[in-house]
C-alpha cells in the first residue's frame, strides 16, 4: 500500500506507523519488530452481488462449516496476544455475517483496530451507527466505476447507488469511510469520474488498487489494462492528490498492490520536485516493498491461513489444528521462509533491477499466473531503462 498523498504533500496519517516505521534491514514477522502483521480475516464467502474480479469466489448461499462465534474470538484473543495492530473483516461480503457486529465489537475491546471491506449495499442508517458504536475505525467501500459500469460489474442493477447511499451514510453518522476502486479494463474508463466523485462527495480516503489475478479475478489476467494504462491511471490519481492538496482537502489517495508505484513516483518526483525527491525516496525505502508472508496475512472462513488475501493456492496453516501466531512465527511453510528472503529467489527482470529494496519483487500472485512462483511480475509497467537495465 502506498499512500500517494503523504509521498507528495506531507500530510500526516494514521496508518503512517504501519508502513514506515520499518528500519531497513530488519527482518520482523510483522508490521515491526514486536507487531504482528495486518490479518484480513474473510469471516464469510456468502456474498449478495457477483463481482467479476472477486479473489474469494464469493458465492450466494452460505459455506459450510465457517468458523464458528467461539472459534473467532479465540483467533481474536491469538492476534491480541501476537499485538496485530489491524483487523480486516472481508468476505464475501462480511456485513451478511449474523455475528459480525459481536466480532467487531469483541475484536475492538482487545485492543485490535477493526476495519470492515463491504460492497456498501448494505448499510443503513442504523446499520452505519452500530458499526460506529461496535468500534470500527474505518469502513472501505468498493466501487468499481460510476453507475453503469459498477452495475454491470457487480452484476446487480441498482448496487452504485447502494454503494454511494453507503458512503453517504457512514460520513452523516461520523464514521470514516473511503472508496477501494480496482483498476481493469472494465473499470479503467470511469477513473476519471469515481476521482471527481471522491473531491466532489468530500470522501476522505481512496485505495486504488492493481488487479490480482485471483479467484474469479484470475480469468481476468488478458483483461488487466495496458502497462501504458496503468502509468496514465498514476498520473491521475497524482494530479487529484495534488488539486485536493491546493484545494485544502485532507483526502487521502492511496495505491494497492503493485509497488512499481512507488518506483514511478519517485521518478516523478524527481522531476518535479527534486528537493523533496529525497524524503520519498527514504519513506519507499522504510516501507521495504510488497511484504506478503511478513506484514499483511489472511485467514478465510474455514480457518485456513494464507501469506495474503490473493495468494491462495498456498495454505500455510489452520487455525483449527495451530493459532495463527504459531504458524506465523515459525514460518515452516517454504514459500513463508522465500517471502522473507525472496531477494536471491526472484528471477527475470527482477534480478538486474535498480530498485529492488522498493519493490521486493512486488506481487507473487500476479507472478504464479505465469506459472512461476518467483518470476518477475507481469505488472511491472517499469521499462528496464527507469529500473536501470541497460
Amino acid at each position: 500500500m502506498i499512500n500517494v498523498t503523504k509521498l507528495l504533500t506531507g500530510m500526516q496519517s494514521e496508518g503512517d506507523h504501519l508502513r514506515y516505521d520499518i528500519t531497513p534491514g530488519d527482518k520482523p514477522y510483522g508490521v515491526s519488530a514486536g507487531k504482528g502483521p495486518v490479518v484480513v480475516w474473510n469471516a464469510t464467502r456468502s456474498c449478495n452481488l457477483s463481482c467479476k474480479h472477486c479473489y474469494a469466489d464469493a458465492r450466494a448461499s452460505k459455506e459450510p462449516d465457517e468458523l464458528s462465534t467461539a472459534e473467532a474470538k479465540a483467533f481474536i484473543d491469538d492476534l491480541a496476544s501476537f499485538q496485530v495492530p489491524v483487523l480486516l473483516f472481508s468476505g464475501g461480503e462480511p456485513l451478511v455475517r449474523k455475528d459480525i457486529l459481536e466480532l467487531i465489537s469483541y475484536a475492538a475491546g482487545k485492543g485490535l483496530r477493526p476495519v470492515v471491506s463491504t460492497n456498501g449495499t448494505l448499510i443503513t442508517h442504523e446499520k452505519a451507527r452500530l458499526l460506529k458504536e461496535s468500534g470500527v475505525k474505518y469502513v472501505g467501500i468498493s466501487l468499481d466505476g460510476l453507475e453503469e459500469r459498477h452495475d454491470l460489474f457487480r452484476g446487480r442493477k441498482g448496487a452504485f447507488a447502494q454503494s454511494l447511499a453507503g458512503l453517504r451514510t457512514c460520513l452523516s453518522v461520523g464514521q470514516k469511510v473511503g472508496v477501494r476502486f480496482t483498476i481493469s479494463k472494465h473499470t479503467y474508463p470511469d477513473l476519471d469520474g469515481v476521482l471527481d466523485l471522491i473531491d466532489r462527495e468530500n470522501i476522505p480516503r481512496a485505495c486504488f488498487y492493481h488487479l490480482v489475478y485471483s479467484g474469479r479475478g484470475s480469468t481476468l489476467q488478458t483483461e488487466d489494462v495496458t502497462r501504458e494504462e496503468s502509468r496514465r491511471a498514476l498520473d491521475k490519481i497524482i494530479a487529484k492528490t495534488l488539486d485536493l492538496h491546493r484545494k485544502g482537502k485532507k483526502t487521502e489517495l492511496l495505491t494497492v498492490d503493485n509497488h512499481a508505484d512507488g518506483v514511478y513516483l519517485y521518478q516523478w518526483m524527481r522531476e518535479h520536485d527534486p528537493e523533496r525527491a529525497p524524503l520519498l525516496l527514504g519513506l519507499l525505502r522504510r516501507n521495504g516493498g510488497n511484504r506478503s508472508g511478513v506484514a499483511i496475512g489472511c485467514v478465510d472462513w474455514h480457518g485456513r491461513i494464507y501469506p495474503d488475501q490473493f495468494t491462495r493456492h498456498l495454505e500455510i496453516g489452520n487455525l483449527r489444528t495451530q493459532k495463527f501466531s504459531e504458524v506465523w512465527r515459525e514460518a515452516a511453510h517454504p514459500v513463508m521462509a522465500g517471502l522473507r528472503d525472496r531477494k536471491p529467489l526472484l528471477k527475470g527482470r527482477c534480478t538486474a533491477c535498480a530498485w529492488l529494496d522498493l519493490c521486493n519483487g512486488n506481487f507473487r500472485a500476479r507472478a504464479s499466473a505465469t506459472g512461476d512462483f518467483w518470476a518477475a511480475d507481469p505488472s511491472c509497467y517499469l521499462s528496464d531503462r527507469e529500473i536501470g537495465i541497460v
